[in-house]
C-alpha cells in the first residue's frame, strides 16, 4: 500500500514538474507577453519576469520594446526643380502598445520600413535641391510626421527620422563646383576692389599732405632708396625729378618748332585827288 502510496506520488510530482516546465516562460526586461488563448487575445499583457502559460491553450509572443535603428534603402527620385537625386535615410521607432502591434498589423517592421521609403520618395519630389542639401532638419520633421500618422494605430511610435546622405550625378556636382567657384572668385574681386579704394583714398591723403610739405616727398624717396637697397642686387636707384623731365621735354618742343616767316611790305598806292583808289 506505501509503495503504491509512494509510485502514485512521484507519478503527481513528475506531471506536475513537467507541466511546470512545460507551462513556465521568462519574459526579459525590454520585452512585453502578449497571450492568446483559443485564438482570443488575453486583456493582461505579460510584465517582464517569471509568467506562466496554460500548455496547448495559451500562446505567448514577446514584443521588443526597445528602440530599433533601421536604415531606409537608398531612393531614386526627382526634385521639385527637376534634379535626379538619391537620398538615403535612417529611422528610429520603437513598440509603445505590444497589442496593438501584433494585432493591428502582420510585421510592423517590414509595414514601418515600406512606410519610410514611400515617404522618402514622396518628400523627395516635394522639396528642392537646396532644401536636401542645407534645410534637412525640416525635411526629418517632414518625414517623421509622414511616418508617424499611420504607425501610431499600429502602436509604434517614430522616434526620430535622419537623411543620411543625398547623392547627385557628376555633372551636377561639377556645376556645383562651378558656382561657388565662380561665387568665391566674386567675393575676392569685391574684396580686391574695396581694398584699391581704401588704398586710393589713404594715396590721395598722403599727396595732399606731401604738397602742402614738400620736404616729405624728398623723405619719402630717400626711404624707397633704403628699401630698394636693403636688397642684395645689382639694380641702382636714381631719382629723377619729375619737374626736370618736363622742362627737358619743353625745350625740345621750342626747338623742333621753325620760326614763322615775316609779312612781305605792302607798297604804297599812291592816290590822285578825285579819283578812288583802285580795288
Amino acid at each position: 500500500m506505501v509503495v503504491e502510496l509512494l509510485t502514485a506520488g512521484a507519478a503527481v510530482a513528475s506531471a506536475g514538474f513537467v507541466y511546470v516546465v512545460t507551462a513556465a516562460r521568462v519574459v526579459k526586461q525590454y520585452e512585453r507577453g502578449v497571450v492568446f488563448r483559443l485564438g482570443r487575445l488575453r486583456e493582461h499583457v505579460r510584465e517582464p519576469g517569471f509568467t506562466m502559460v496554460v500548455p496547448g491553450v495559451d500562446r505567448l509572443y514577446k514584443v521588443n520594446m526597445q528602440i530599433v535603428t533601421m536604415p531606409v534603402p537608398a531612393q531614386d527620385g526627382i526634385t521639385r526643380d527637376n534634379v535626379t537625386v538619391r537620398v538615403d535615410a535612417v529611422i528610429y521607432f520603437k513598440v509603445v502598445d505590444a497589442a496593438e502591434a501584433v494585432i493591428k498589423v502582420e510585421d510592423y517592421r517590414f509595414a514601418v520600413s515600406q512606410m519610410a521609403q514611400t515617404s522618402l520618395r514622396s518628400i523627395i519630389g516635394k522639396s528642392d535641391l537646396d532644401d536636401l542639401l542645407s534645410n534637412r532638419e525640416k525635411l526629418n520633421q517632414g518625414l517623421e510626421l509622414m511616418i508617424d500618422s499611420p504607425a501610431m494605430g499600429w502602436g509604434v511610435q517614430i522616434d526620430r527620422v535622419e537623411i543620411k546622405d543625398v547623392s547627385l550625378p557628376e555633372t551636377m556636382k561639377r556645376s556645383m563646383a562651378r558656382q561657388a567657384e565662380a561665387d568665391r572668385e566674386r567675393r575676392a574681386r569685391v574684396i580686391n576692389a574695396d581694398a584699391e579704394l581704401q588704398a586710393s583714398k589713404k594715396l590721395a591723403q598722403a599727396a595732399h599732405e606731401m604738397a602742402d610739405e614738400p620736404a616729405a616727398l624728398q623723405l619719402r624717396l630717400l626711404q624707397t632708396v633704403v628699401a630698394v637697397a636693403a636688397e642684395k642686387n645689382s639694380t641702382l636707384v636714381l631719382p629723377f625729378p619729375v619737374e626736370l623731365l618736363r622742362f627737358l621735354e619743353r625745350a625740345q618742343q621750342a626747338q623742333a618748332i621753325p620760326p614763322a616767316p615775316s609779312a612781305p611790305a605792302t607798297p604804297a598806292v599812291e592816290r590822285k585827288p578825285g579819283r578812288p583808289a583802285a580795288a
